[in-house]
């Protein structure tokens, strides 16, 4: 592969493909769920993404604050 074929080359994500299908299934009357498993895909990693940046900006923060304390004690 050329190094302009590797930046050129874009694909879907695993999430946006099975939202797809779900959507294809669903669509077609094939399943019945509810919209919001259909669309659970996306959300599903869209609120993990979430969750992480809030875990690291919290530890992130704690270490920030603790640093901060020592060296006022010092």
């Amino acid at each position: 592969m050329k190094r302009e074929d590797a930046q050129t080359a874009t694909g879907l994500s695993l999430p946006v493909i099975v939202f797809v299908v779900f959507l294809t299934l669903r669509l077609a009357g094939v399943i019945s769920w509810s919209w919001w498993w259909v669309t659970s895909p996306l959300w599903i990693v869209a609120a993990l993404i979430v969750a992480i940046t809030i875990l690291y900006v919290a530890v992130f923060a704690y270490r920030y604050l603790k640093h901060k304390r020592k060296r006022k004690r010092n």
